[in-house]
Order: C-alpha cells, then structure tokens, then sequence
C-alpha cells in the first residue's frame, strides 16, 4: 500500500487531536507526548512502512512484533493508533479516557487494553520490560528455530522520553541491552527538551548518543521527528544493524501543532483548553469533530489486512515447523501458554521429598536444591541474580549462562537489582518463561517498584530474597532487614513465602510456580534451619500458607512463627512444656495465603479462646493480624547492630526462655 505524505500529516494530525480531545474531555493527562510524537507513531504503525507487525484481531499473536510506551503518561498516542488500527478499542472508549471502567485508563495497562503490551507509568521501567521481551525473542529464537523455520522472528520497539532517560533504571537496562547484544530492539527517544518543571537543560546535561554508544548501542542522532520519510530511514537503518540494539534520537516539539503552547512546559500534563483546541483545529486546518477521524487518516494505520496476512503466513509456517519438529512444536506451544508440563506433580512430588531429605541447610541452599530438581526439568525457568549468585544460590548443576551458548538460561546482571527485576517483568510479559531473580531482601527496596508492577500485571516473577533477618550477623543494620517482609506483604497480588525448613522451601517453590498468575517473593535465611517433623496431612497443609506443626493436648496457648524462628518457639513449647504449660505451635511460611484460607480452616488452626503470641525476627506489625489485641509479637522494631547472629538474637529477645516468659506473661494477662 502506498500512502501519499498529505494522508501521513492527517494520520499524525489525528492522533493530535483524539489526544487533545480526549484530555479535554477527560479534563485530565497529558496530550504534549502524543502530539509531539505523532510523526514518530505514522512512521512506525504505518501499514505502508510496514515496520511493526501485529494483528489486531489477535492481539496476543505470538510471533507479533511487541511495541512499548515507556513514557506512558501519554498514553493517548497509544490509545490513538490502537483505534485507528482496528484494534476493539472503538472511539466510544477513547471518550471516556480516565473514566472508571475504561479500556483507556491514565497510564497503559495490559490486559485491559486491546493492544497493549505492558503497564508504564512509572518512568524508565517500560524500556526495561522492552529489553526483556527483546531477550525473551532472542533466547526463543535460539532454542526453537531451525533452517528454514524461523517461527520466532519478531522486534521489539520501545518510545521513551526525557523521564525515562534521567531514571536511573534506563542505565541498568541500557547497559545489558548492549552486552546482551539484542539486535531486534530499537527505541526510538522523544527528544524534546522539556519535563514537568521546564526545558531539561538544567538537569539533563549529559550527552546522550555517547552513552548509549558506550553502552554498545547503535544510534541514529539527529532525526527530525516531524519528518516521517526521515524517521523512516532511520528506522531502515536501524533494522539493518542485528549485532546491536539501536537508539533513535528524535528531536521534536512537545505539544506540536497547538498555537500558543507548542514546546512549554504547560502542555506536558494539562489539557489545552477549548480555545487553544479550537485555534489549533484552525491553525491546522482540521474541520473534524471531537473523536472524528476522516477515512483517509484511518487508512494509514488500518492493519487489520495487512496483520491477517502476516499471522495467516507465520500459522503456515508454525504448521510446516509442527511437520518438520513435532516434539520442539509442542514444546514452544506448551510454554508459550504458560501451562507447565502434565508431569509436574509428579516433578514437585520428588523435589519435595529430595528437599526434605537433605536435613539440616539454610533456606538458601534448599532453595538451590529445589532448583536442581525444578530448572533441570523445566526449561522455561530463566534465571538471575545481582552479583549474589554465590550467596543467593539461584544456579543450578550446568546451569550456563545467557552470553556462554544459545541454551543459556541463567543472567548474571551485575549490581542492577532494579533492572534486573524490570527486565524479567518484561521476559514474563513476552511468554515463553517462568523467570526469578535473586538479591537480598534488604535489597528489595531498589526493586520494589518492579515487584510491584509485576504484582500489579499479574505475571509470574519469582524472586528469591536471601539474608531474610538479622541472622545474617556481622554485616549489621545496613544489611539487615527489619521492615522488607511487611513491605513486602502489603503489596496485592504478590505471594509471600518465608519458609522455616527445607520442605516449607520446596513448597514456596512449587507453589510460586503452579501461580499462573501474579509474582512471589521467597524469603530465605543464611544459616541452617533444623528440618521439622511432618506428617502427611501436616505436609498437604503446608501449602495454605499457616497450618498446626505441633499440637499438644489440651493447649492453653499458640505460638505462631515464620521462617527461622519456627524452630525458636518449637525449643520454646518444649520448654513450657516442662513447666506444665502445654501450647500448640503453628508455622505460618505464608501469612496472606493462610488469611485468604475459608474460616473453618482459620479457626481451626487459630482456635478462638487461646491466646496468641506470633514471633517473627522482623517488623511485628502484619502478625496483630492473626494475635488480635488481646494477643502478643516479639518482633524486630529497632534496626539491627553488627555481630554474630546467635549474639544478635539473644540480644534483642529471640530466644527460647524469652518466648516462654512472653507466653507465661499473656496467660496471666488472659487469666485476670
């Protein structure tokens, strides 16, 4: 199809004003991105270019080429092209923009919006996930394609902005784009010299071809992003160029084609007003309606022929691939569903008796094992670890590396937490893998924010967080979590385990990866955790998340722990018990899990009437939510100090005969 350049300036005219009109309407967002980077989306999404790929009768086609808004408070650009691509997105949702229970909400969000391939908003973490999804196709690509049946062959776009420039997370992604060397990548960044508080000049000085060139990117400088024939060819060029990811720098106008406010700060996130938006329907000679695009603007970025044809070709090549490789097609098929293989519970059955087995380890190392088990059988699990793989023991027995060979599973992302977490967000949003990543927990804190955009789209990202409490030692406060597990189990969506043997570790595992949906977070300790005696009821119900580990007849009291300090109230109860005073203990490796649970099993676990005491070498505030006020928690409300670990615990209370006088304490309480 050849579109004259008068149909591209309508096309790039139209997104300007469904942007412009939506925000008014909405009196709300942002309509300076969208229209400063119209000419970027025509020269991009145009059929006649033909550089992005996608169906939009099936927008989760899996070989479509994936396009991500980083800078997505201007969301609208997105929303924009989407309608006028054929996506079901009709211009009835672009009017209700920001409106409760829209398909358009402020920021993009996945699996609301037909189209949309991640949720952006928080700066900087869309080109990260977009560096994922480039690795998720390379890795795919490597495994899977054979001679003559590329049936993984996609890019990956990215736009981003000045925002996501400054972030420090576009360092940590840029970096392993380059060394990663993900040719199909290509972002293409709105260079138009203005942020919320003015022209960036003053904050945002460094050169930034240069550092992406450093990066071992290759870049295209000094586009004009007005021109469509020159993005065009840049983005040409940059295609050309599969050894490298490449960077377009496209200088543009923020809020082009509005009269008095074009390049001002005061389009960045306001709407126009209806005077600038009638003097701009007049400037640019635009005689169309709020949300009315003529049929030729339409035209440019219709791909519902062109996206048919190419998933109808990439179906017949699947079909010839299925033929050819029977057994590599049902495996590529199988995990790009996301279901995991019909023999996993057979699988989960022996890493669990194989964990348990081993007796005696830190958390960290049944951890390990799991993974031995669960990584060699599953070769979906891709995982990671900043610069901690000896501490966090996220390998596994030949496990290689990503840059070793094309069946590397395993990423060694340097000192990056942040990005590391962004960019497995990004793998598990392309398909095709279960990933995790490792750190400490103290350092969840830089990559809370990527837990909690994985939370928030649901995807299943496993992160393994190691040195869970002061047990940890001599590292002291700085690397000694106090809050992180609180934090943690706040966010909605993420699944929380901190297991007190090696069986609790092997269920966290199976657990996280039976979660189709949404991330989990496995706290896991440094020293070695004594193995706990279960039966195999008490087995079965380990998976609730909070269940009776020890009973005793006639209990007055519960002792309710996680992690490390079940086998602290265990030496307790005994010794209670030599004092006459029975108690019945109860690991709760997963507090929400076990408060999601029905409310038989919540009391019989918790029995009404027996006092309560939780112990756990953190925060105490989630436990008040099973002790009640009439109950009691020894937790951690100080930071911690520098030394031994068994000197740490018995000086801020984390003992047995202090868990004792605790619980003697609360009877006399209970008893006045």
């Amino acid at each position: 199809m050849t579109v004259d350049n008068s149909a591209r300036q309508l096309a790039a005219h139209a997104i300007r004003f469904l942007s412009a009109d939506a925000v008014q309407k909405a009196a709300s967002g942002h309509p300076g991105m969208p229209m400063g980077m119209a000419e970027i989306a025509v020269a991009l999404w145009g059929v006649d270019n033909g550089f992005v790929r996608h169906n939009p009768a099936n927008p989760r086609w899996p070989n479509r080429d994936r396009v991500v808004v980083s800078n997505g408070h201007g969301s609208m650009l997105l929303y924009s092209v989407l309608h006028l691509a054929g996506y079901d997105l009709p211009a009835e949702e672009l009017s209700r923009f920001r409106q409760y229970g829209s398909r358009t909400p402020g920021h993009p969000e996945v699996d609301i919006t037909p189209g949309v391939e991640t949720t952006t908003g928080p700066l900087g973490q869309g080109f990260a996930n977009a560096v994922g999804m480039a690795l998720a196709e390379k890795l795919l690509a490597e495994h899977f394609n054979r001679p003559g049946h590329p049936v993984v062959d996609h890019n990956t776009f990215v736009l981003l902005g000045d925002g996501c420039i400054m972030e420090g997370i576009s360092h940590e992604a840029a970096s392993l784009a380059g060394l990663l060397k993900l040719g199909k990548l290509t972002a293409l960044y709105d260079d138009n010299g203005i942020s919320i508080d003015g022209e960036v000049s003053g904050w945002l000085g460094e050169d930034v071809p240069a550092r992406f060139r450093a990066y071992g990117w290759h870049v295209v400088e000094n586009v004009d992003g007005h021109d469509v024939e020159a993005l065009s060819r840049a983005l040409e060029q940059a295609q050309a160029v599969t050894d490298r990811p490449s960077l377009i720098c496209a200088r543009t106008v923020i809020g082009q084609g509005s009269p008095s406010k074009a390049g001002t700060a005061g389009i960045h996130g306001a709407p126009l007003g209806p005077d600038e938006i009638a003097a701009m329907r007049e400037a640019l000679g635009w005689s169309w309606g709020p949300f009315e695009v003529p049929d030729a603007a339409r035209a440019v970025f219709d791909a519902r022929k062109a996206g048919a044809a190419c998933e109808t070709a990439w179906n017949a090549r699947l079909d010839a691939y299925r033929k050819a490789y029977p057994d590599l097609a049902a495996e590529f098929e199988r995990r790009m569903s996301g279901a995991l293989p019909e023999d996993f519970e057979a699988l989960a059955a022996r890493t669990l008796d194989a964990v348990e087995a081993a007796g005696t380890v830190a958390t960290r190392k049944a951890s390990q094992l799991a993974l031995e088990q669960f990584a060699l059988s599953l070769p979906e699990m891709l995982g990671g670890s900043a610069d901690l793989t000896g501490s966090n023991l996220t390998d596994w027995k030949g496990a290689a590396r990503i840059n070793d060979g094309p069946d590397g599973r395993y990423l060694s992302a340097g000192v990056r937490e942040f990005g590391l977490a962004a960019i497995f967000n990004g793998v598990a949003l392309h398909g095709g893998f279960i990933p995790f990543a490792g750190t400490f927990l103290m350092f969840s804190d830089y990559e809370r924010s990527a837990i909690r955009m994985a939370a928030l789209m649901n995807r299943r990202v496993i992160h393994v967080l190691t040195h869970d409490s002061i047990g940890l030692g001599e590292d002291g406060p700085t690397h000694q979590p106090v809050e992180h597990a609180a934090s943690l189990r706040l966010i909605p969506n993420l699944s929380v385990w901190r297991p007190a043997d090696g069986f609790e570790t092997a269920v966290a595992w199976t657990s996280a990866l039976r979660k189709e949906t949404g991330p989990s977070a496995l706290l896991l300790s440094r020293q070695n955790l004594p193995a706990q005696p279960r039966d195999a009821a008490r087995k079965t119900a380990a998976f609730r998340g909070g269940y009776v580990l020890c009973d005793a007849p006639r209990a007055r009291a519960v002792l309710i722990a996680s992690g490390s300090e079940v086998a602290l109230v265990m030496e307790a109860q005994a010794l209670l018990a030599t004092e006459g005073i029975a108690v019945r203990v109860v690991s709760m490796p997963n507090l929400e899990l076990f408060l999601s649970q029905d409310a038989a099993w919540r009391a019989d676990v918790l029995p009404a009437g027996l006092p309560r005491l939780a112990v756990e070498a953190l925060h105490p505030d989630p436990w008040w939510k099973v002790v009640g006020l009439e109950g009691d928690v020894i937790g951690m409300t100080t930071f911690g100090e520098s030394a031994p670990a068994g000197e740490l615990f018995r000086h801020f209370g984390f003992t047995a005969e202090n868990v004792a006088s605790r619980v003697r304490a609360l009877l006399g309480r209970t008893s006045a």
